[in-house]
């Protein structure tokens, strides 16, 4: 079996692979003061909620955009499984060709969500991710990634939005029931949902435009499930996209 690791700004995604087949997807809060002792104890009560053995695990990898967090956790996963763990990185065989200005300053969130688009879908393709960010990326009809946009992501509009007025709460993300609110949540949850939803409609738009071509577009994250049944536009929602991809990136990198 393949332990998966995604470390972003906000939650940590762990998945277990059994050949090509995920088993189970669980979170972690993503702590920058956690201790290795301390994210494998998050680590083991995932595997032992789904009834998987620590010995059955072969080997780990991990894309991670958080640097002070990727050595702590590298260095918990070969303490608990006694395996080798890869990271994504300089020297890791993608297979994917970028052509932006500086390949290195591409997140490897990003990287992996294009590899796995590719190996899923048609090209060309916008790929969203809606995480601490909202990121749209786009791999052209060659298979290249040529760039994309990055955004403010819902949860973090809401904590500027609340922590900057007196008089606004914190909301949940539930949709309301109309576009026009008529009482404070419901504007909110109308601007910050339906204005994430038309945002996306707008740059999706634009940046087929500017490609000249229509593109498939696919949205994963933790708060695409909620924004992309509010989108016009035609999207596949893939909750396991970043796992999909990591899976891919080890098996071109495993020998």
């Amino acid at each position: 079996m393949l332990l998966a690791i995604d470390v972003g700004n906000t939650n940590i995604v762990l998945g277990c692979f059994d050949g090509d087949k995920i088993l189970f997807r669980e979170r972690l809060s993503t702590n920058q003061q956690a201790t290795d002792l301390e994210y494998i104890s998050g680590i083991k009560m995932a595997l032992d909620m789904h009834g998987v053995e620590k010995d059955a695990i072969q080997d780990a990898i991990i894309s991670s955009v958080v640097p002070s967090v990727t050595a702590t956790l590298r260095e918990a996963v070969g303490k608990y499984i006694r395996k080798r763990v890869m990271v994504v990185g300089p020297g890791i065989k993608t297979g994917l060709s970028i052509m932006i200005d500086n390949p290195a300053q591409l997140g490897s969130d990003l990287v992996v969500d294009a590899v796995a688009g590719l190996q899923e879908y048609p090209a060309p393709m916008i790929i969203i991710d809606m995480g601490t960010a909202t990121t749209l990326s786009l791999i052209n009809e060659k298979k290249q990634y040529i760039g994309g946009v990055i955004s403010t992501g819902m949860a973090a509009s809401m904590d500027a939005l609340v922590s900057r007025t007196s008089q606004l709460p914190k909301i949940s993300f539930e949709p309301p029931k109309k576009i026009i609110g008529s009482n404070t949540i419901d504007c909110m949850k109308s601007g910050i949902l339906y204005g994430t939803a038309c945002m996306l409609d707008g740059m999706i738009t634009r940046m087929e435009q500017e490609l000249g071509q229509s593109c498939t577009v696919i949205a994963t994250g933790g708060l695409a499930r909620i924004v992309v049944p509010l989108c016009t536009h035609e999207m596949i929602l893939d909750d396991d996209l970043l796992l999909k991809g990591l899976y891919a990136i080890y098996q071109k990198n495993k020998n």
